[in-house]
């Protein structure tokens, strides 16, 4: 039987801080909250044991690295049996960010990174090479409008259906 946890508001009020800021030091949330850094360290840990919490992460600057060129690229691939080894290939270019098996158009959703567009056009070029790649479709992305972790997250919490998680 998969653990449940009952969310309650200083439970939310912690997930919104370390989705904030995953970095934060317990004390620093227990003192905004009033509680003791103990009892964030055992709410935490609940969240982690029953699989709300997955690691943390870092947001980095890619344009401060040089990779000012984000472009989206939708596969279409011959046979959906090849999927896995299309996957497998992607894995291996590394500016390939972020790859979606999908449904419409697209076969596979990805993102790339890169330093210009003949640095984009390379990658690209190498993915089109990939065994069972019948076609490519590319598109620039002008700037990143909307990248907003809390929003769906507050609206979650104040939705009067979800009592449960």
């Amino acid at each position: 039987m998969a653990k449940e946890l009952k969310m309650d508001d200083i439970d939310h009020k912690i997930l919104d801080m370390l989705v904030e800021n995953t970095r934060i030091p317990y004390t620093d949330i227990a003192k905004k909250l009033y509680i003791s850094a103990g009892t964030v360290h055992i709410r935490v840990k609940k969240m982690e044991e029953i699989g709300i919490i997955k690691g943390s992460s870092l947001i980095v600057d890619w344009k401060k690295l040089g990779y000012t060129f984000t472009a989206y690229v939708g596969l279409l691939i011959n046979n959906t049996s090849q999927i896995k080894f299309i996957l497998e290939r992607l894995k291996q270019i590394p500016n390939v960010t972020v790859a979606h098996v999908t449904s419409g158009r697209f076969n596979i959703y990805c993102k790339i990174r890169s330093r210009s567009t003949t640095h984009a056009k390379n990658i690209i070029f190498s993915i089109d090479e990939i065994d069972g790649v019948y076609r490519s479709e590319s598109m620039i992305s002008l700037e990143e409008s909307i990248s907003d972790k809390q929003r769906l997250m507050h609206s979650i919490f104040t939705d009067k259906n979800q009592s449960n998680f």
